[in-house]
């Protein structure tokens, strides 16, 4: 194991901690310690790889998928522009560092699509997510076969896809309350859900979200329901909702507050630990992100080019995102912070957990600002 450079330590009231159909381990008073654990190799065409956020993700047997995703290689303060990749990477944990296994490039490139890894299948499903209007409704399938990647186009969405929720229950993907293909043939914010049948391919739309039109949620499959939760469009949002698969409703759930603060989710990324938790790591700040949106959108010439120039200039630290390690329960219908991630706090990156272990791949660290770093969270009996 390479020396840690980052310690946390927490006392976490859990009673168990896994995913989906994966034997929990448990780790109360356990100590968890975060280290680094490797950067991903330049995309093909570039010097080096400044990391990405809105990461295709996921876990295949002994393997982490990552890739696509997107960056700006020229900051924003001077007029960078965004640009989407094309690469996956298949990884493998060596001795706590993410080895990159395989690099190939997909035909076409992808960012903010819905990721799902199914794992009966050894699959990972790959929603929309791309700029490209000829693939955006494209569902991905992505396997390995002999340590090698294989990709298809394994299906066509009605209408695209991108920045939105999607988990897998029962051969079937439930995905929306994201930015969806409008009839002019743009992706915008909606409040629509629907379900993937896998072995059909058919989609069906199902009851819609109640809260506003919004993107950037985040949410789980906990106790049977699909629990999703914040977002924004021209505002944030800290509500949530739970949709009852048996009745095709949605009820409300608590909203996201911890100490009498709202934590706003948007840009943040879940894992499930339990049944019935899940856990969370970034968003951006509720207040400053609320104050940033109207005035980037609302100032004129030397006004929003002075607004701009401060705001896009700060040091990560500034933006006050979220670095509290939040958990929802949703037996008890609260949540908590159960401690801090001791690194820059990430919005759109890859959040998987393996083998008992938590990885952060990538992510926004500020405005137009992604890292490359890739982390590691350990589990280690007192």
């Amino acid at each position: 194991m390479s020396k840690k450079i980052f310690y946390l330590l927490f006392f976490i009231f859990l009673s168990s901690f896994g995913y989906a159909n994966q034997k929990t381990l448990s780790i109360e008073k356990n100590r968890v310690v975060w280290d680094y654990a490797g950067s991903l190799p330049a995309q093909k065409g570039f010097d080096k790889n400044i990391g990405t956020a809105g990461l295709l993700q996921g876990v295949i047997g002994e393997y982490i998928v990552v890739g696509g995703g997107a960056n700006f290689p020229e900051v924003l303060e001077k007029g960078g522009k965004k640009v989407t990749h094309k690469d996956l990477y298949l990884l493998k944990d060596v001795n706590g560092q993410l080895k990159t296994v395989e690099q190939i490039q997909l035909d076409y490139p992808i960012a903010y699509g819905a990721s799902v890894s199914v794992k009966e299948e050894n699959a990972i499903y790959y929603l929309g997510g791309s700029p490209d209007s000829e693939h955006m409704r494209d569902v991905l399938k992505v396997t390995v076969k002999n340590g090698k990647l294989k990709t298809e186009v394994y299906a066509k969405l009605p209408l695209g896809f991108e920045n939105g929720v999607a988990q897998y229950k029962d051969g079937k993907i439930y995905y929306g309350v994201g930015k969806i293909e409008n009839s002019e043939g743009k992706n915008v914010n909606s409040n629509k859900f629907y379900v993937f049948d896998i072995k059909t391919k058919e989609t069906k739309e199902l009851a819609q979200f109640p809260g506003e039109a919004r993107q950037q949620t985040v949410g789980q499959i906990l106790n049977n329901k699909f629990y999703v939760f914040s977002g924004g469009s021209n505002v944030s949002y800290v509500d949530g909702y739970a949709y009852n698969f048996k009745t095709n409703t949605w009820e409300k759930a608590v909203d996201v507050v911890v100490d009498n603060q709202k934590i706003l989710l948007l840009g943040a990324n879940s894992i499930k630990i339990a049944n019935d938790k899940m856990l969370v790591i970034g968003g951006f700040n509720y207040d400053l992100w609320n104050e940033a949106n109207d005035k980037l959108s609302n100032l004129k010439d030397e006004e929003l080019k002075n607004y701009k120039a401060n705001y896009f200039g700060a040091e990560p630290s500034w933006y006050n995102w979220n670095r509290k390690i939040l958990v929802f329960d949703a037996t008890k219908n609260t949540w908590k912070s159960i401690g801090e991630v001791p690194f820059d706090a990430p919005c759109g990156a890859a959040l998987l957990i393996m083998n008992n272990s938590i990885y952060s791949i990538n992510g926004e660290i500020k405005p137009g600002v992604r890292t490359e770093r890739m982390y590691k969270a350990y589990i280690i009996s007192k």
